[in-house]
């Protein structure tokens, strides 16, 4: 007598499951990578701070530069720029979450059930990888672009370029993301969520800080000026267009950015091949 799921001729007690079996892919680890991310409490913690804190410091400040500017002395200043200021701080909450969503799963021990599920380490990093920056991407955007809407209607200045309205926008978008990216093979590398997120603060302030204090001295005036003009918040001052001494402006500032990314993922894949979890 055969079971209904037993093949006939099958030896005694074998059992042929009547699910398709498949190989996995790449779409498989995007879909259990997205269904993780949508479904901690971090995410939307730190996106929605991100975005409050978006909308509150970039919508403020125009009212307030609007106010102070009663003659309408604004004259032909970009009206975009100003945007700078709530970019900078989504920075810090793009940066928490890039190392949340690896270093919360070697924390809680859930990185094991990951790659007993998906052997391969470089498909679960490179979906990691590709859902954060769509989902950091995506939010930044729509946040940005809203911000830079009202800036134009509450400001009496001149109407940026098209150029003017991609930077301040898909530009800046890019470079957040890609600062998130960074944060996320940082994160890989370093396996602890508290050290990441420092470290990555650490290389996002520090170099400014170290120029400022250099800018006394006459010898180190070229280290001064390669570090402030290097540092992450001028080279996000230089996407809306204002390079900061010989630092990089517009869309080579998220080249560099894409470039450190690029290091930083590298290097993730590269540890994450070699050591146990």
């Amino acid at each position: 007598m055969t079971t209904p799921y037993q093949q006939p001729g099958a030896a005694m007690g074998a059992y042929t499951s009547p699910i398709p079996v498949r190989a996995a892919h790449l779409g498989d680890a995007l879909a259990s990578e997205w269904t993780k991310i949508r479904s901690v409490r971090s995410t939307m913690w730190t996106l929605g701070v991100m975005i409050l804190l978006m909308l509150v410091v970039g919508l403020g400040i125009a009212a307030l530069v609007a106010a102070a500017d009663a003659n309408g002395e604004m004259g032909n200043e970009p009206v975009l720029g100003l945007g700078v200021f709530g970019a900078l701080i989504g920075c810090i909450c793009v940066i928490t979450l890039g190392s949340l969503t690896v270093t919360s799963e070697f924390g809680t021990g859930m990185i094991r059930t990951t790659l007993t599920a998906c052997p391969s380490r470089s498909r679960v990093l490179t979906a990691k990888s590709l859902v954060f920056f769509g989902l950091a991407f995506v939010t930044t955007l729509v946040t940005t672009a809203f911000v830079a809407l009202c800036q134009v209607a509450i400001l009496d200045g001149r109407e940026p370029a098209t150029e003017e309205w991609l930077l301040s926008t898909v530009g800046s978008s890019l470079f957040i993301a890609l600062l998130g990216l960074a944060s996320l093979g940082m994160g890989a590398v370093i396996r602890h969520s508290a050290g990441t997120i420092t470290v990555m603060l650490g290389i996002m302030l520090m170099p400014l800080v170290a120029g400022f204090f250099m800018l006394g001295s006459a010898a180190l005036s070229d280290v001064s000026e390669f570090l402030l003009g290097y540092s992450i918040p001028a080279q996000l001052i230089g996407v809306y267009g204002e390079a900061a001494g010989s630092g990089p402006a517009g869309w080579a500032s998220v080249l560099v950015m894409l470039g450190v990314a690029g290091v930083s993922l590298g290097s993730a894949f590269v540890v994450i091949n070699r050591r146990d979890v």
